[in-house]
C-alpha cells in the first residue's frame, strides 16, 4: 500500500497585545491614540452594563440574563469594523456585540426582561435576532451572505457561537455551504473553553477550533480573543476577504467565560477556582489599561471618569427601560398569521374574558 501525502496544514495563531500591554508592531492595526480611547470606553461601557443587568437579574427586575465578562475584547473587536448594513446573527451571549451595533441598551434589557420589542434593530442597522438555540444562526449567516453575493452586493453576513455549536451540524452545514459558494460570511466563535459545563476537550478531539475550516476549503485563523487588538485585525481582514468575493473565514477567539453560564448555572460545580484566576490575569480591559498607561494614552482619573460616565449613562437607560409600556396581550394572537385563524380568534377572545 502506497501512502500519499495530499495535504499538511498549520492553524495560524495571532496576538498583537499581550498580557503585559506590549505590542508586536509588525502586526498592530494602524489606529489613532483616539480611536483606541474610544475602544477602550466602550469596553468599559459594555462590561458596566454586563453587571448591572446580572444585578437586575438577581433583584427580579429582568429574567435570565447571560453574561460575557471577559470576552468584550471579542465582542467590540467583531463589531467595529462592519458597516450598518452588514448581516449580524448573534448568539445569546452577545449583548455586547449588539451594544456596539448601535442597539440601545434599553431595547436589550427589554429583550431580557422578556419582550421581544427589544430585539427591533435600529433603521438601516441589520442586526439579527439573538438566537437561543445552539447554533440555528450559523445557517442563517450563511444564506444571508449567500444572498448578498448573488445580488452583487458588498455586504458581509457575520455570526457568533460559542465553541459548543461547533458540535452541531448547523455549523457544519453552514461552513460547508458558505464555502462552496464562496459566500462572504465571516463564522465568529467565541471559544471560552465551556459549552454550559461541558469542557472543550470533551466535546471535541480538534487540537483548535480554527481548524474546522480547512474540511470546508476555507479560511481558518485562531487568535487570542483577549486581545482587542488581535482581534480587530482578523476581523478586519476577514471582512476585507469577503467584500472582496475571496470567500469565507473561520474565526477562533480563544477566551475564557469569567462568570456562569447562565444566571441559572453554578460553575463551581465543574470548575476550578484556580483557573478561573489564572485567566483573571488575562482579563482583555486590564491588558487594554497596561497598554495605554504605557504609551501615555491613559491621562490621571481618565480611568476613573469614563467608569463614572458609562454608569451614569447606563443607569439612564435603566430607568428607560423600567417606563416602557407594557405590550398588548393581544400581539401574540395578531402577528401569528397574516390572517388570524377561527381557533386564535376563539383563543384570544377567552383570554380577554379572563
Amino acid at each position: 500500500m502506497v501512502k500519499k501525502v495530499i495535504h499538511k496544514f498549520e492553524v495560524e495563531y495571532i496576538q498583537v497585545l499581550d498580557e503585559e500591554g506590549n505590542v508586536d508592531e509588525e502586526l498592530m492595526p494602524d489606529i489613532s491614540d483616539e480611536e483606541i480611547k474610544k475602544i477602550y470606553e466602550t469596553m468599559i461601557l459594555i462590561r458596566v452594563f454586563d453587571q448591572k443587568a446580572f444585578n437586575m437579574q438577581r433583584q427580579g427586575r429582568i429574567g435570565t440574563y447571560i453574561q460575557y465578562k471577559g470576552q468584550e475584547a471579542c465582542q467590540v473587536g467583531c463589531g467595529l469594523p462592519l458597516r450598518d448594513d452588514d448581516f449580524v446573527f448573534p448568539m445569546y451571549r452577545e449583548s455586547g456585540l449588539l451594544i456596539v451595533r448601535k442597539q440601545p441598551l434599553r431595547d436589550i434589557l427589554l429583550y431580557w426582561g422578556g419582550d421581544e420589542r427589544g430585539l427591533i434593530s435600529p433603521e438601516g442597522i441589520n442586526n439579527f435576532p439573538i438566537s437561543i438555540p445552539v447554533g440555528t444562526q450559523v445557517v442563517h449567516a450563511a444564506g444571508a451572505a449567500w444572498a448578498s453575493k448573488l445580488q452583487g452586493r458588498d455586504q458581509v453576513a457575520v455570526v457568533g457561537f460559542g465553541d459548543g455549536a461547533t458540535s452541531k451540524g448547523d455549523f457544519h452545514e453552514g461552513l460547508n455551504f458558505a464555502g462552496v459558494y464562496k459566500a462572504p460570511a465571516i463564522f465568529f466563535c467565541q471559544n471560552n473553553q465551556f459549552a454550559i459545563s461541558v469542557p472543550r476537550n470533551k466535546q471535541t478531539h480538534s487540537e483548535t477550533i480554527a481548524q474546522k475550516a480547512i474540511a470546508y476549503g476555507i479560511k481558518g485563523v485562531q487568535v487570542d480573543g483577549n486581545d482587542i487588538f488581535g482581534v480587530l485585525k482578523v476581523m478586519k481582514e476577514a471582512v476585507g476577504r469577503g467584500r472582496k468575493g475571496e470567500g469565507p473565514t473561520l474565526i477562533e477567539c480563544y477566551t475564557y467565560r469569567m462568570g456562569d453560564h447562565s444566571t441559572s448555572d453554578d460553575p463551581k460545580r465543574y470548575r476550578d477556582d484556580e483557573e478561573v484566576k489564572k485567566w483573571e490575569k488575562k482579563d482583555p480591559i486590564l491588558r487594554l489599561e497596561k497598554f495605554l498607561d504605557k504609551k501615555g494614552i491613559m491621562e490621571e482619573g481618565y480611568k476613573e471618569e469614563i467608569l463614572e460616565k458609562c454608569k451614569i449613562f447606563v443607569e439612564k437607560e435603566v430607568e428607560a427601560f423600567e417606563k416602557v409600556e407594557q405590550p398588548d396581550k393581544n400581539d401574540i394572537f395578531n402577528f401569528v398569521y397574516e390572517e388570524m385563524t377561527p381557533r386564535l380568534k376563539e383563543e384570544m377572545e377567552e383570554l380577554n374574558k379572563e
